[in-house]
């Protein structure tokens, strides 16, 4: 294992700042955002995620009404159904990851 290097007195550990590491930059973006300006960043860059999301939540909550409602044959189809919505969204965020690490690219 590779010792770190000596520690200078600039360098001194500071809760209230961040450390400074070379070649490394925190964020691309200039000013902090808020929740709402990150999730509707995130959801532009990818919005098959959310899609997903909001698929298997239905599929869950629907086939819980029908077992609730004593529908069991379609409540096992929506819980068949809630699988593959979350086989979409994984594989949508999968996607979306290759495709930012492309953009990413020089």
């Amino acid at each position: 294992m590779a010792t770190p290097g000596p520690v200078t007195p600039e360098a001194s550990l500071e809760p209230s700042k961040a450390p400074v590491i070379e070649g490394f930059s925190p964020t691309v973006y200039s000013k902090p955002e808020s929740f709402k300006e990150k999730f509707i960043r995130k959801v532009r860059e990818n919005p098959l995620v959310p899609i997903g999301c909001l698929a298997t939540a239905t599929a869950l909550g629907y086939g819980l009404y029908c077992f609730n409602q004593g529908h069991s044959r379609r409540s096992q189809l929506m819980m068949r159904t809630r699988i593959a919505a979350q086989g979409f969204t994984i594989a949508a965020i999968l996607v979306g990851l290759v495709v930012t690490s492309m953009k990413s690219r020089p």
